[in-house]
């Protein structure tokens, strides 16, 4: 269920496994990224790439550079 997370819960989450995805483009993700965040372009989003980049068992948190 989405929820939104203060940078508190992030760091949380992230300390218990959570997958932290960032949705740039890979020119924005270059300048822009996080230390460890995953890049699935939201453009190139698909069911069957999600499901090949990212464990099945642990949270997911996405963000773009809008919520930067």
């Amino acid at each position: 269920m989405p929820e939104a997370v203060d940078r508190d819960r992030l760091i949380e989450l992230l300390a218990r496994g959570a997958q932290l995805v960032e949705v740039l483009s890979a020119r924005e993700y270059e300048h822009l990224h996080l230390p460890g965040a995953i890049n699935l372009p939201i453009k190139e989003l698909s069911r069957d790439r999600a499901m090949a980049d990212l464990a099945i068992d642990a949270p997911v948190v996405t963000y773009c550079n809008g919520f930067l």
